[in-house]
């Protein structure tokens, strides 16, 4: 084989590895502020340290002062240590290993209608709105299928609502957007509607997407039969907050906190 053809393989065999690579680097979880880390350095006991990311991402390390390691990789931190350690004389070949013994800074806050509410860390890189939810066992049976998500994003605030079931349609993906240290993500109860009246089950029931009449007094167990579908009378709040009253036809769209009446027959 030729040096040529060995160099031509080599090339191409890195080109190959790159987007690996790349796509590894972006899982690498990203350092915090109140992380806690321990750094060690291959034959020098001395330098071992158990720290504390501060809230300006910086650590003390001994010999070469303050690091800034927040918004780093635990291979670039490793690196950057080494680094300071070697151009500042102290050792000569420095094999630095950074563990992560706590996650603290980098934490998103799940509220609301999801199974296991709570404060979840981000352990990798460009974890997503999906992946967080999946972290607090998703929505709740009540759930809506809409998640709020509350954050900072380039020092100011951000506000997004994010349409669970789209996300996994083709054109939803890009609503997956990652989630930052200090986000909240909150879903809200769902929406309902009430029937009473001449049904077999009077109550409170989910509000479906497009749900109409008809299908709200299927959801009610039907008329009963005393009951008519006649003169039906569909309660709702408008804009200024007063509650109109409405004789709606079977296709009409239900709307959150509709109450729907279903009068007694007259023969």
């Amino acid at each position: 084989m030729t040096k040529f053809v060995r160099l031509l393989l080599g090339l191409c065999f890195g080109m190959l590895l790159l987007p690996a690579a790349s796509a590894a680097d972006a899982r690498e979880y990203v350092l915090g502020s109140g992380d806690i880390i321990r750094v060690t350095v291959f034959q020098n006991p001395d330098l071992t340290v158990e720290t504390r990311v501060t809230e300006n991402g910086s650590i003390t390390y001994p010999l070469i002062g303050g690091v800034t390691v927040g918004g780093l990789t635990l291979p670039a931190t490793e690196k950057l240590i080494a680094d300071k350690l070697r151009d500042g004389g102290f050792v000569l070949k420095p094999q630095v290993n950074v563990l992560l013994l706590q996650i603290r800074g980098n934490q998103v806050s799940v509220l609301g209608m999801v199974n296991r509410p709570g404060r979840y860390p981000i352990e990798i890189a460009n974890t997503r709105v999906t992946d967080m939810l999946a972290t607090a066992g998703g929505a709740s049976v009540s759930g809506a299928d809409v998640v709020t998500l509350v954050g900072t994003r380039n020092d100011k605030p951000f506000r997004a609502e994010i349409d669970i079931p789209a996300l996994f349609q083709p054109e939803g993906i890009n609503a997956d957007i990652p989630v930052m240290g200090g986000d909240i993500l909150y879903i809200h109860r769902a929406p309902v509607f009430y029937i009473y009246g001449e049904v077999n089950r009077p109550g409170s029931y989910r509000l479906e997407r497009g749900m109409t009449v008809m299908q709200a007094l299927a959801q009610g167990g039907g008329i009963t039969l005393r009951g008519t579908d006649k003169r039906l009378k569909l309660h709702r709040r408008n804009a200024a907050g007063v509650v109109e009253a409405i004789e709606p036809d079977m296709s009409m769209t239900l709307q959150s906190d509709d109450v729907v009446y279903v009068r007694e027959s007259l023969f």
